[in-house]
């Protein structure tokens, strides 16, 4: 008996172990900043960096150097590096164009694939990856900063089911920042964000794609039925082939969704606005959310989210604990908000609402 008892022991120590062990990544490219997220998590031991491919030898300078990184990390290619590694997961953080690519690369060696934000440029490359995953048995997930906002989850807790505030009739969503050369970003980051082809787009797509993300979540998975979009190119010096601000507007049935994404905010400003039927909900950031019923105006308790950053998500997902089905990073979704930023692209463009 006291033998067994040990055996269980170790068993369930063993599986805690497993539990606790951090995921083993590989990193396509580092032109995107967001990158930086997840180098600040490699030095906090969170995530194990299997290797780094690029080909880029300044960036990969300077990149060992901010992070003390050694020369056996990096590799000119992602195929080179999963010739030599095979990684839990491939973190994409080059061009929005380079995500099928990325995709191409690890679905056929049964690899799984994050995106940042988003999925793709168009609706075909969306599609494709959509095939590869479907084919491969992989997972192809898309990262967020505002998926792990305790507000945002607090919201989609309060309108599923028995709702605090009845059927949502208008959802608005704010997402921007005074404009990326503004805010500092880096010089390769910036040559393919200002690029319509390698981007997909400017303010619209930059920060277009956070709106119509939330909005499909909140509406189940539904796509919108009509789409309008409205660009301006307030800074033609500073951005001189994208727009720099953008509104959009999604018609549900029963429902109208606003989204206003701008490269010249005064302040960065990620916050969603949702209007139902008996009341209101507003979250300003990722910690503050207000309520609002009649002449009542309260701030409401918010609860820890399950997840608060894309690598315990993922690790779930990974693992089987977790199925991503309209979930914020899901494929699914994505698929949804690419189609709804191509309609936006081409409504700006011909000056016409666009049916889905």
């Amino acid at each position: 008996m006291k033998g067994s008892l040990i055996v269980c022991a170790l068993l369930l120590s063993c599986l805690f172990c497993r539990a606790q062990h951090p995921l083993k990544v590989g990193i396509a490219g580092l032109t995107h900043d967001h990158v930086h997220n997840v180098m600040n998590q490699y030095k906090r031991g969170e995530v194990i960096i299997a290797g780094i491919a690029e080909a880029d030898q300044q960036l990969i300078a300077r990149y060992k150097k901010a992070y003390n990184l050694p020369d056996s990390l990096f590799f000119e290619s992602l195929p080179a590096l999963l010739k030599h590694t095979t990684p839990d997961a491939v973190l994409a953080y080059n061009s929005i164009i380079e995500h099928l690519g990325v995709v191409e690369t690890c679905a056929p060696k049964g690899i799984s694939v994050m995106v940042e934000k988003p999925l793709a440029t168009t609706l075909k490359d969306a599609e494709r990856i959509a095939a590869l995953a479907r084919q491969f048995h992989i997972q192809v997930l898309t990262n967020y900063e505002t998926t792990w906002y305790n507000t945002n989850q607090e919201v989609k807790g309060m309108v599923t089911g028995i709702s605090s505030i009845g059927d949502i009739r208008r959802m608005v969503v704010h997402d921007g920042h005074q404009g990326p050369k503004e805010i500092g970003c880096s010089a390769d980051f910036l040559k393919w964000l200002t690029d319509p082809v390698k981007n997909g787009g400017g303010a619209i797509v930059d920060f277009g794609c956070y709106g119509a993300n939330l909005m499909t979540w909140l509406m189940d998975g539904k796509t919108p039925l009509a789409v309008t979009a409205v660009t301006r190119h307030i800074k033609p010096a500073v951005y001189p082939k994208v727009d720099d601000d953008a509104t959009i507007l999604l018609e549900y049935p029963g429902a109208t969704g606003i989204i206003e994404a701008s490269w010249n905010w005064p302040f960065n400003i990620k916050d969603l606005e949702v209007f139902g039927t008996t009341g209101y909900l507003h979250a300003l950031n990722d910690t503050i959310l207000m309520g609002r019923k009649k002449d009542v105006t309260e701030e409401i308790k918010v609860h820890p989210a399950v997840y608060r950053d894309n690598l315990s998500y993922l690790a779930d997902v990974l693992s089987g604990k977790l199925k991503p089905e309209n979930d914020l990073s899901s494929l699914s979704n994505n698929l949804i908000v690419v189609k709804i930023l191509e309609a936006a692209l081409r409504s700006a463009r011909e000056g016409k609402r666009i049916v889905l």
